[in-house]
């Protein structure tokens, strides 16, 4: 069976940037405006008046400081609260095709690879901006590779469950080489409109470069010893946009056709189901935590990662062990623990192990065991 080898990683990072004391006015506005304008229903006991957000609660409740995004002004306009996206004609590109193409190439460059080299393109993201055709043959079209292409969505997990994909292709003979490319335009399908949403999420884009093995002439880059996938059904996040939508006869809350979560239940749920995953992955492979050298992890929360890594090493792991992104970046969705890898791997030695953990919606978790060459 060949050996399967992640060679490069890209990141593509918007333009603008919003920090969280220019979130907190711009929603500090809507919703005064909001309990303003509902304020019979709410006096009547028809409606909750909205919570006014703070940077404070935005900081304790998920250590995100400031996120990017497509387009701000849209995002920061408390009548519009989403970004402005231009419609594009069939003729152009699209939106997540061309911020693909960017990760893509510097994934490639780094693995000293050309997209003739590409025989596979899989596109793995939380939402994708149409049903048909794949983005992910639009990407494949546009970067002038060769082979088959597919869209797949395991919302955070994407990135980990299209690794495992990309290596069951390299391991079986179906590709040589596969990239896997990650287009989170999340300020399109977050809500900005509640308090406790409206800080979670910022855009980015992020692909890897995964190879078959060369046995003459091994493959620099990090060689993938294993990847272990999880699902676990939960509606605790869920977003319900979908085509059949328009067909539904009953009315739907508009907030169900975007990012929604039971926060407080995740973090108790998912926290001990990622750090059983890790450990008992770890256990298979006949590694130790104590052998980490570093774990990437998703960068949904500063709390679930810090107890997370807590848990998985007995103690409280080093910014080096579990470097963060997220104070930045916020959370960016499949991106994330990719992006988390792409800053924070290129120090290691030879021999370095290292692991690679998306969690999520579904619930799903996914976990990639790697080792420096």
């Amino acid at each position: 069976m060949r050996r399967a080898v992640l060679t490069g990683s890209g990141l593509w990072t918007p333009s603008e940037g919003i920090t969280n004391e220019e979130l907190v006015a711009s929603l500090a506005k809507a919703v005064e405006a909001w309990n303003a304008e509902h304020a019979d229903e709410i006096a009547r006991g028809e409606l909750e008046e909205r919570d006014t957000p703070n940077e404070r609660f935005i900081v304790r409740a998920s250590g995100v400081h400031h996120r990017y995004v497509v387009e701000k002004s849209g995002v920061l306009d408390p009548k519009r609260l989403r970004p402005h996206l231009p419609t594009r004609s069939e003729d152009e590109d699209s939106i997540q095709c061309e911020i693909s193409l960017v990760a893509i190439r510097e994934a490639l460059a780094q693995a000293g690879r050309a997209p003739e080299d590409v025989d596979a393109v899989i596109v793995a993201c939380s939402n994708l901006q149409r049903a048909y055709p794949a983005v992910s043959v639009e990407v494949q079209s546009a970067l002038g590779a060769s082979g088959w292409a597919y869209d797949m969505n395991v919302a955070c997990s994407s990135a980990t469950f299209g690794i495992q994909a990309a290596v069951d292709a390299v391991r079986c003979g179906s590709a040589r080489c596969v990239v896997v490319v990650n287009p989170e335009i999340t300020s399109a399908h977050n809500n900005f409109e509640l308090r406790d949403y409206h800080f979670i999420f910022g855009d980015a884009c992020t692909a890897v470069v995964v190879e078959a093995d060369d046995e003459d002439n091994p493959r620099p880059g990090w060689e993938i010893r294993g990847t272990r996938l999880q699902t676990v059904y939960s509606n605790n996040i869920r977003n319900d946009f979908g085509f059949m939508n328009r067909s539904e006869d009953g009315e739907r809350e508009p907030h169900e056709l975007v990012f929604r979560q039971r926060g407080r239940k995740v973090f108790k749920e998912v926290c001990p189901k990622v750090a059983d995953h890790i450990e008992s992955h770890l256990a298979e492979e006949g590694w130790t935590a104590q052998g980490l050298s570093r774990m990437w992890l998703h960068q949904a929360n500063l709390g679930m990662n810090q107890l997370i890594s807590k848990k998985v090493l007995g103690r409280e792991a080093s910014e080096s062990e579990a470097p963060v992104v997220l104070d930045e970046y916020a959370n960016t969705s499949s991106a994330g623990s990719v992006i988390a890898f792409h800053k924070y791997s290129a120090d290691l030695p030879e021999g370095a192990q290292g692991v690679l953990c998306s969690f999520g919606a579904g619930y799903s978790i996914g976990s990639v065991l790697l080792v420096r060459r």
